[in-house]
């Protein structure tokens, strides 16, 4: 047991995911909560009820003068709220994506270095064993790579009014977008090197300069390529709605899930693998496969919740060891400019070299 001071935090923004995170404190002894922000009261997480929701995160800060600064807002403000926490002095966690503008990631960035502040970005499948298994299981293989992704949601009622909400500031290809750009990167290593991108507005009840269907195609320096699509709406389809699939001369590493039993807008279905299903590529003298595909079971992994449990606690540890997150903020810059040059290649019909 430790017998350090708990860390006081101030949790902003209380949507699905600020909920989440906003348990995982509660839960863990390592976490004081100071503060809870939202522009209007929400229903809290079962043991939660008797925390008070306050308006302004600038006044949280000031008078509470918390060690941590949770920012869980909409994507807008993400930059402009994380400066001002570092700037007073608090370790930041902020979630993806970084920033609506690299040059608003880079200036993140900057703050925590200037300010010797830890900042964690939420890039939630870094803290999934069954992902880490898929990049270990993948860079065995070597490269050069072919990366396969999306991810589709079919979305209504309070589900839509989010992604509309979200809409307001970010495309699909971009919120979502940066978790798995993260996870090529991670597998090849190789900088990205040009970006494609197309989008269709499918709806009326978006702005007109935005679509709620993206695909980005990315090519690597060491010759890898990769796509990742991703559409949000009542008009999505269900069929092949989550797709993660890495390619190698040797073989390939799939996810597997069984979309007959699960639902594109479930939000543990966007993290949970199933099971792993690994393929090499050898053949032997007759022609046939050397090797039977295998199979590896993910069936204790952690739920949503769990994630968010684990990616606090990580969290916790990078601000008592001292953590150096340098190659982290980094990888969430670098993610977040291809997702954004998919963005502006989507607006102007041409390629976007990096």
């Amino acid at each position: 047991m430790t017998t350090e001071k708990p860390l006081r935090v101030v949790v902003a923004g209380l949507g699905n995911m600020g909920r989440s995170h906003a348990l995982a404190y509660h839960n863990n002894p390592g976490f004081e909560i100071a503060a809870l922000v939202n522009r209007s009261d929400v229903p809290l997480p079962e043991g939660m009820e008797g925390y008070g929701i306050q308006r302004s995160f600038e006044g949280a800060l000031r008078e509470l003068k918390p060690d941590v600064a949770s920012i869980n807002t909409y994507s807008d403000s993400h930059a402009d709220y994380a400066v001002m926490a570092l700037e007073a002095g608090c370790h930041v966690f902020l979630e993806k994506p970084l920033a609506t503008t690299v040059a608003d990631a880079e200036r993140v960035v900057a703050a925590a270095k200037a300010n010797g502040r830890k900042l964690v970005i939420g890039y939630i499948l870094r803290h999934h064993p069954s992902w880490m298994r898929l990049i270990g299981e993948a860079r065995a293989l070597g490269g050069p790579y072919v990366f396969r992704m999306n991810l589709n949601q079919q979305s209504s009622a309070h589900k839509w009014d989010t992604h509309k909400q979200l809409m307001k500031t970010t495309s699909p290809i971009v919120d979502c977008g940066v978790h798995y750009l993260d996870v090529m990167c991670q597998i090849t290593d190789a900088d990205p090197v040009e970006v494609r991108g197309m989008g269709l507005r499918m709806t009326d009840e978006i702005d007109p300069a935005m679509y709620n269907y993206g695909h980005l195609q990315v090519l690597f320096a060491d010759g890898s390529v990769g796509w990742y699509e991703a559409g949000w709406g009542p008009m999505m389809s269900e069929t092949a709605f989550f797709v993660k699939d890495v390619i190698s001369p040797k073989g390939s590493v799939s996810i597997v899930v069984n979309e007959a039993t699960t639902k594109s807008d479930d939000v543990d279905s966007h993290t949970k693998t199933s099971m792993i299903r690994v393929h090499r590529a050898d053949l032997g003298t007759d022609g046939n496969f050397l090797h039977a595909d295998e199979d590896l079971s993910m069936k204790d992994e952690p739920g949503h919740q769990g994630l968010c449990d684990r990616e606090q606690a990580f969290v916790l540890k990078a601000i008592r060891e001292d953590i150096d997150l340098t190659r982290h903020m980094a990888d969430a810059v670098k993610s977040l400019r291809v997702c954004l040059a998919a963005d502006e290649s989507v607006r102007t019909g041409l390629a976007v070299k990096l």
